[in-house]
């Protein structure tokens, strides 16, 4: 597949990066091209309608909500997340030595008005060094009617937040949710093609969607550093195809042939 076809190249200005060091957060306008955000809005799709049905209060956040690797799924995401704009980004934030950690779809369908509380990225994974990448690519235009991303600049700066949990909340994947002061959040509102680029600390938070005729479909892409770990899990590398430079651990290096 031609990206450049798809895709916006370009390298981060150094006032951006001076922007993210400060604030922990960037917008990217328009990093899809039309054609691009069609066809990834296309296999998307018909990736979710494969597995998940309309949205239902009866089921939990992850069932309505997520659909995890969608890069197994749709080839447009897999040559945006291993061969587009976001890989030289993420080096340029991180280093050069790049592997992606994440992919899977954050949907919040009309009806979904479940809000989902204050937390940071790695909370829920945490990755050792502490440079990890957040990247959401809205598949639609995201605003505060139909439950846009909140975030509060700087936040990044606090760290790692503990959040203790017991076992059954651990076993029951319940939400890591922390304080924080709504007062300092700013709505990050995006048109479809933009993606958000965030820091792993960066503290956020997503209101219900409240229209009765939009969605609020974003595409979750993480990157890390190539020899990041994970601490939950006895210090083990995160594995994750090698998209830039190299990294120590065989089991990365033997992951890049998983597409």
């Amino acid at each position: 597949m031609e990206t450049a076809r798809l895709f916006n190249f370009r390298k981060l200005t150094e006032e951006e990066l001076i922007s993210y060091r400060k604030n922990g957060y960037l917008i990217i306008r328009s990093i899809l091209k039309p054609e691009g955000l069609k066809q990834m809005q296309t296999e998307c799709m018909e990736a979710w309608s494969r597995e998940k049905e309309s949205f239902d209060p009866n089921k939990s956040w992850l069932q309505n909500s997520l659909l995890v690797n969608i890069h197994h799924q749709a080839a447009t995401v897999r040559d945006y997340y291993f061969e587009g704009p976001l890989v030289e980004m993420a080096s340029e934030i991180i280093g050069p030595n790049i592997k992606g950690a994440t992919s899977q779809l954050t949907f919040k369908m009309k009806g979904n008005t479940k809000p989902f509380g204050w937390h940071q990225d790695n909370g829920y994974g945490e990755l050792e060094p502490y440079n990890a990448l957040t990247t959401l690519t809205a598949l639609d235009d995201t605003d505060r009617g139909n439950g846009c991303l909140w975030l509060i600049p700087g936040s990044h700066k606090e760290g790692q937040i503990r959040v203790y949990q017991n076992e059954n909340q651990k076993k029951s994947q319940s939400e890591i949710i922390v304080k924080a002061d709504d007062s300092l959040a700013i709505p990050m509102e995006m048109k479809a093609g933009d993606a958000l680029l965030f820091n792993c600390w960066m503290l956020h938070k997503s209101d219900g969607n409240m229209s009765e005729s939009r969605d609020r479909r974003i595409l979750f892409l993480r990157y890390a550093d190539a020899d990041a770990v994970e601490v939950y899990n006895e210090r083990k590398p995160r594995l994750g195809r090698l998209v830039k430079g190299k990294t120590k651990f065989k089991e990365v290096e033997a992951f890049e042939a998983d597409l």
